[in-house]
Formats: C-alpha cells, structure tokens, sequence
C-alpha cells in the first residue's frame, strides 16, 4: 500500500453551520478538478506540526471542482479541530490527502437506511445526494442535541424532503434502531457517529437477525476499552523468517519501522485503515475500528493491534 499523496489546497469559503460547526470548501489554486472520490470517502488534513486528522468529505461526489468539510469544534479534543476552526479561513492554504474510503455505499442494494449522529452525519450526507442524484431507494435519521445544533440540516432537507427524519433529544426524541424492523434481502444500513449509538445500532440489528454485511459502520475515534491491557509478543516477517519483537508499550507499526519496513500510516489511532498489511498466522487481536469483519482472518491494523505470543507477517 503506497503513502497518500497530498495536495495543497486553498480554502474558497468557511460557513459555520451550526454553533460548534464550519463547512469548508477547498479548492485546487491551479487545476480545474480534484482528483475523483465515492461517498463515503474521508480525506487527511495534515497539520503544521505533523499531526494528522481524518475529515469525511459531505460535498457532492459528483462535483470534481471542490472538497467539501464539516468540522465540529471539539474543546476537549485533541486540537485538530481548534487548529481548523481558528486558522482555516477564506484564502488559508491546507495540506489534504487524496480521498480514501471505508465506509462505501453497498453495491447492488436496494435500499439504504443511513443514520447519522451529530457531525456524522458527514459521509452520511455525500450518500444522500448521491443517491437522490440517481432516483435510489434510501432514508435518513440524523440524530442530534436539537435543530440548532444539527450539522447540515437546511441543506440535508433540501435534499431530501420527506426521506429526512430528525430525531433531537431536546425534545424528547430518540432513535432506536428497533424501529427498523427485520431484515429484508437488499436493505442495508448506514451508521456514524457517537460510539453510543453507532455501538447501539450494531447490537440492536444483530439481536434482531440482521446479517452483519448488512450494517455498515464508520468511526472517527479510537476503541474505548479501559480495561485491556497490551502484552508483549513476537511478529515473524515472512519473506525473511526474521523475528521482531514488541514490547508491551510499542505499537507493532512503530517496531516495523525501526527495522526498516517503510509502513504507510496517518492516524495511528485505528481508525483510517492506511497501515493495513496481512498475516498469514497467529491470533490477532484486533482493535481498530475500519477494518471488517471479513477481513479479519488474514488481514490487521499493525498500529493498534496485537497478537497473543506471536504472529506471522505477510512481509
């Protein structure tokens, strides 16, 4: 997997859409179109001091002229999104990624059912005015405080009209992923947001015999597991046979690197999927949020997972 390319991009215009949210348009300073993206799709803002962060694109896949952002003030967060709203401007110049997704639209659904809470509504809104764009079948729950407070609202009901349900919980109103019903063969569900609900979603539609290729979920924020604690274990490069090991308080990307494998990587939180490489044995003990379950048996997240004992790498 090769590194992302990045491009530097200039701010055209910054609308605070809510109180906490501004939407921000990118575009190229010397060409025409950006490079071509799916819905779903996020790109990395790269910041000045290295950090970077994951942004989902909520502009229309159909529009190459420009990159479309919504960012949430996060007071408590890690500063990417203080940086962002204090210093990207009209006119300011970022460092973004070619786009990357994880979270794609089911190919030959018949219907889809996206859900979206507070500013994940983000991915959620590129899927709408996709598929309203082509007469598909789908809905929309956003989930917020209020309306006051519901990133994109004006636009989103716009766009979709009677396919927009709001659910705010300052009035008393809360989506429950029950109401959804059993499955039905081609009907698949969307969900971003807090892990609360994203977590909630998940165990609701499994408990009621969903398919798990039928729920599709997107997080920005690393596993929550306050009890687990990381063990030591060796990893076997498999084109050497070489043995590396990894201490408990090493991630098994940062022992990689000090041997010499040139790892591909952005968020290092599990989250993006850029460092994804394959294993051919061993018990992988996954803890990154992107990769799925399918995927699973011979494929891991080498910043945040681990193994018991050992692991063989596919390198």
């Amino acid at each position: 997997m090769s590194a992302r390319i990045v491009m530097k991009l200039t701010v055209v215009e910054a609308v605070a859409t809510t109180p906490e949210v501004v939407r921000l348009t990118f575009a190229h300073p010397q060409r025409p179109e950006l490079p071509a993206w799916e819905p779903g799709a996020h790109v990395d803002l790269r910041l000045p001091d290295g950090r970077t962060r994951q942004y989902s694109l909520c502009g229309d896949p159909a529009d190459r002229s420009r990159y479309v952002l919504a960012i949430k003030r996060e007071d408590a967060g890690r500063g990417g999104s203080l940086w962002t709203h204090h210093n990207l401007t009209p006119g300011a110049v970022a460092h973004v990624s070619h786009p990357r997704n994880n979270f794609g639209l089911a190919v030959g659904a018949r219907r889809h059912v996206l859900i979206g809470g507070g500013i994940g509504v983000t991915p959620l809104a590129a899927m709408a005015r996709y598929l309203s764009a082509r007469g598909a079948d789908f809905n929309l729950h956003l989930c917020a405080r209020s309306a006051e407070h519901a990133p994109l609202l004006p636009e989103l009901q716009a766009l979709c009209g009677d396919r927009l349900r709001c659910w705010f919980s300052s009035e008393g109103s809360r989506f429950d992923a029950a109401a959804l019903g059993a499955s039905e063969a081609g009907v698949h569900v969307y969900a971003c947001g807090p892990q609360r609900l994203t977590d909630a979603v998940q165990a609701t539609l499994e408990a009621g015999g969903w398919p798990a290729e039928q729920v599709h979920v997107e997080h920005f924020a690393p596993m929550a597991d306050e009890t687990y604690k990381p063990e030591p274990f060796d990893a076997r490069i498999a084109s050497t046979g070489a043995v590396v090991h990894v201490p408990a308080d090493v991630s098994l990307l940062e022992i990689l690197r000090r041997h010499g494998f040139a790892m591909p990587s952005s968020c290092e939180i599990g989250v993006c999927g850029s460092c994804e490489c394959g294993y051919q044995d061993g018990t992988v003990i996954h803890r990154d949020v992107v990769l799925p379950v399918a995927k699973r048996q011979d494929r891991m997240m080498p910043c945040v997972s681990r193994a018991r004992v050992n692991v063989t790498l596919d390198l």
